[in-house]
């Protein structure tokens, strides 16, 4: 028998899981997404979420409150009648009252091998960290900040060619497939639940764009991890000194290459660029105002002078 279930969830990151539980036969009582925001050109028209827009087309009632601390919130809630709550990347904590309403509980997909990287940020912590593997996991939610008890798991190798884009969407994508098993399991009365370590526990904190600045003095692999963990968003950046201008550039994509300099210089006219020890060549960046580009096509508007650097 299909689950009667609520589905929380906001970015694009949670829509697949929410096409593939209504996919496999689950009936969506209601979703619950954050509230439009002002956006568009000219940042007057109200954006709803990537959430809301799908569930909109699946003909799902939308909530947005603004809390679930209240008891309107709560009795609404209550309301639904749910087996369960699914919620993937809502952005909102729930309360203990809303924990306990759906019969079987609260599930949350979260996109880290718990329990290292809690928190709001652990694809682009993953990847900046070096770390060799990421993963998914579904666990029956408490009032903690992701330490509930874990019930299922997938995991992924992270190579160095994994923007945080590259690794979001792969893990969106099994991260729906996992929730899909688990809640099958969860019909069937067989879900067992594991405690989280209390060892190797990390937090990934929310990125700050003061974060974004590449520091050219680490080595070349720290390099392009820190590139490609804030790829796209915020994006890595420096200033090229040497061209017609100091030019404030995002990195998006590079690669680990041969080269040996000071931090920041430019080796060739293939924007290999030196690092603390080795090198990264770049292979694909933005310039400020201007649309991300390939390497290549930027070194043909762009040509480069003797004693470029990037600062």
């Amino acid at each position: 028998m299909p689950l009667r279930l609520i589905f929380m969830g906001t970015p694009d990151f949670s829509v697949p899981t929410l096409l593939e539980l209504v996919a496999h036969g689950h009936e969506i009582a209601a979703v619950y997404t954050r509230a439009p925001k002002p956006g568009g050109r000219r940042g007057l028209q109200l954006q709803p979420t990537p959430v809301e827009e799908a569930a909109r087309k699946l003909g799902v009632p939308v909530l947005t409150p603004k809390t679930l601390k209240t008891q309107e919130a709560l009795d609404a809630f209550r309301a639904f009648d749910a087996d369960a709550a699914v919620v993937v990347a809502y952005g909102m904590i729930l309360p203990q009252a809303i924990l306990d309403a759906p019969k079987l509980g609260c599930y949350n997909l979260h996109a880290s091998l718990l329990p290292r990287w809690r928190g709001a940020a652990p694809i682009n912590r993953a990847i900046m960290a070096g770390d060799a593997e990421s993963g998914v996991m579904v666990m029956k939610m408490d009032v903690g900040l992701d330490t509930g008890d874990i019930a299922m798991a997938e995991r992924l190798a992270i190579t160095d060619s994994m923007t945080a884009a590259d690794l979001h969407d792969r893990l969106s994508r099994l991260g729906a497939d996992l929730m899909v098993r688990a809640m099958a399991v969860l019909d069937r009365g067989g879900l067992q639940l594991t405690r989280q370590s209390e060892d190797g526990v990390t937090y990934a904190a929310k990125i700050d764009k003061a974060e974004a600045r590449i520091d050219w003095s680490r080595p070349a692999r720290a390099v392009l991890r820190h590139i490609h963990g804030l790829s796209p968003f915020p994006g890595a950046w420096g200033e090229l000194a040497g061209v017609s201008e100091n030019a404030r550039v995002k990195i998006l994509r590079c690669e680990l290459a041969k080269g040996a300099g000071a931090p920041g210089d430019v080796l060739d006219d293939q924007l290999t660029i030196a690092c603390g020890d080795g090198a990264i060549r770049i292979t694909e960046l933005q310039r400020e105002g201007k649309a991300r580009m390939r390497a290549a096509d930027f070194l043909r508007g762009v040509p480069l002078r003797a004693g470029a650097r990037f600062t």
